[in-house]
């Protein structure tokens, strides 16, 4: 007999964290400040279709479908409660979809890149969450995965919160060139510093 998967405890996490997320547990207006800073070196251009993986609230799904129009933005998340006030800010060039990417690919895809912000730790399965980001990938698509601190400062601090994220952890950049060759991905560049976690990979 098959018995169904135990639902993630960090959905409900989330969904109880959602309603205070943009005002007490994070500064959206220092994180729009810092992504611009770092718009360069990030693989956004006009007309690209992008997946943004663990959307949250929506904080930054604005600012990034306005660096790819008249391309769009593909945001889910697997937190209902995160989607229902993302989806209330009414983002032209986005659409918000539930989904867990250590289930499966999301929908909408193939897309030419995909950006796990602030998300990459809680996945449960990262290594399941490679394999269907890359899936979710056409050929030459570039992953990225960023963090406006480095994976040491980021992984002490999930270390002091609540379960069931208390055991959330970012791997260092030596762990990357493996993870990402197993699921089909190549190793382009990675920072890992005091004030900067960046990954940037692309599909085989």
């Amino acid at each position: 007999m098959n018995i169904a998967a135990a639902p993630d405890p960090r959905i409900a996490y989330f969904d109880q964290l959602a309603p205070r997320w943009d005002t007490q547990c994070s500064n959206p207006a220092a994180v729009l400040q810092r992504l611009a800073s770092l718009r360069a070196r990030l693989p956004l251009r006009p007309g690209l279709h992008l997946l943004e993986v663990g959307c949250g609230t929506g904080q930054i799904t604005g600012w990034l479908a306005a660096q790819v129009a008249p391309g769009q933005v593909v945001a889910v998340d697997f937190s209902p409660a995160m989607l229902e006030i993302a989806r209330a800010r009414g983002i032209p060039g986005a659409v918000f979809c539930q989904a867990d990417i250590c289930q499966g690919p999301p929908p909408g895809g193939p897309f030419d890149a995909a950006l796990c912000f602030n998300a990459f730790p809680h996945f449960r399965d990262q290594d399941a969450a490679l394999r269907h980001l890359a899936a979710a990938l056409q050929p030459g698509g570039v992953l990225l995965v960023l963090h406006l601190c480095g994976s040491e400062a980021l992984n002490q601090f999930h270390h002091q919160l609540n379960p069931p994220v208390n055991h959330d952890h970012l791997p260092p950049l030596d762990c990357w060139p493996v993870m990402l060759r197993d699921a089909g991905l190549a190793y382009e560049e990675g920072v890992d510093q005091a004030d900067l976690f960046l990954l940037r990979a692309r599909k085989l």
